[in-house]
């Protein structure tokens, strides 16, 4: 029987540890190898070709939206399939317009993962059942809109910046790093960004970039 190839890519060694012991106990499939930042999973998926990457969103280096991006760019036929802490429509979004194949929350990969792997490596697209009615309702029978509550006031070049970061996922030490600022300062920049859009939390910022069209173009 041929096996299902799966690249794992997540930052923490120990949850890398249990899905490849999970994977690896079914007979249909197997973990070819890992991966713990973002470009490292770009690179293996690229010169290892698997039929799944099992990807996580926030990752150091290239956040999982990013290397998601460029795996689509320069190995479509592999297949991608997120697992993440964020059950969030925004997130689930972003995912499937880039062409991703599924979208697992982590708290149901021990009982939804073989099958979720198995959804994808057929051709179909798995989606958490927690998130199925988000899907229906929001992302399917929805439009998007481009509007967004607050006093219309402009982001500055830096806050916009920020915001972009903020929706791929990078957490907030991973920003500073980026931009050469304090942890404070990004913090500072982000109530800002909330103050003058009128947004509460992760999931509005994620929607309003979106909408604003901050997170369609590839990163240089």
């Amino acid at each position: 029987m041929e096996r299902t190839r799966v690249l794992i890519a997540d930052d923490h060694a120990v949850v890398r540890a249990g899905l490849r012991l999970l994977i690896d106990s079914e007979d249909d499939m197997e973990v070819v190898d890992e991966a713990g930042d973002g470009w490292q999973t770009v690179e293996k998926a690229v010169a290892i070709r698997p039929d799944v990457v099992l990807l996580d969103i926030t990752m150091p280096g290239l956040s999982g939206l990013e290397a998601a991006r460029e795996i689509r760019r320069k190995a479509p036929e592999v297949r991608l399939l997120v697992l993440t802490m964020h059950s969030d429509e925004a997130y689930l979004r972003q995912f499937l317009q880039i062409g991703a194949s599924g979208f697992l929350v982590k708290k149901a990969a021990d009982t939804e993962l073989v099958a979720a792997i198995r959804a994808v490596q057929r051709g179909e697209t798995f989606v958490d059942p927690s998130l199925t009615q988000v899907l229906v309702d929001r992302y399917l029978e929805r439009p998007e809109t481009t509007g967004a509550p607050g006093s219309g006031e402009e982001l500055t070049a830096r806050e916009t910046e920020v915001l972009r970061l903020v929706a791929q996922g990078y957490t907030s030490q991973q920003i500073a790093d980026r931009l050469s600022i304090s942890v404070n300062t990004v913090e500072t920049h982000r109530a800002h960004i909330m103050g003058k859009l009128g947004l509460r939390g992760r999931a509005e910022l994620v929607r309003y970039a979106l909408a604003r069209g901050l997170l369609t173009s590839e990163r240089s």
